[in-house]
């Protein structure tokens, strides 16, 4: 085992070097689930730059994920496992042409996915989605919460 790492050859891969280049990734696999775990990177920005507000109302939950310049046909909402509601879809990267010169390139490209469990008072089968400009509005509603029984005891006495 040598203590200076190899400069002039291929890669370290012993696992007891301290100057090998295998780093530990804790998160290596934990988008797996999602299929994004090897994803090139820009893949995984498009997955991290759909932003999601989730808020519950007394009626319904309501999500709304900023997707602009996607259209309708390009986005699916599904619902899994009876209580999992899971956004996903794919923003196409611009065609590049020989003769064009590109200054910058923010804008990301790639598939992206988002998934929510929700509570079990979420009525998955009357799930409903709309989009507006660039805006995706899902609606999940919730069942009524049920009112305790009470019931009035007389007192005898």
């Amino acid at each position: 085992m040598s203590l200076i790492p190899s400069i002039f050859g291929g890669r370290r891969t012993n696992v007891f070097d301290p100057f090998s280049l295998d780093v530990w990734d804790p998160f290596q696999g934990f988008l797996t689930p999602s299929g994004l775990a090897n994803a090139p990177a820009k893949d995984l920005a498009a997955f991290i730059n759909a932003k999601v507000d989730w808020r519950e109302t007394p009626e319904a939950h309501v999500f709304k994920v900023d997707l602009p310049g996607l259209k309708k046909e390009e986005v699916k909402v599904e619902v899994e496992d009876g209580n999992i509601l899971q956004i996903s879809g794919e923003r196409s990267s611009e065609n590049e042409e020989k003769t064009d010169k590109w200054h910058r390139v923010e804008r990301s490209s790639g598939k992206f996915m988002r998934r929510f469990r929700l509570p079990e008072n979420a009525k998955m089968e009357e799930v409903k989605a709309s989009m507006e400009v660039g805006v995706l509005s899902v609606t999940v509603p919730k069942m009524p919460e049920k009112k305790p029984e009470v019931k009035s005891i007389d007192i005898s006495g």
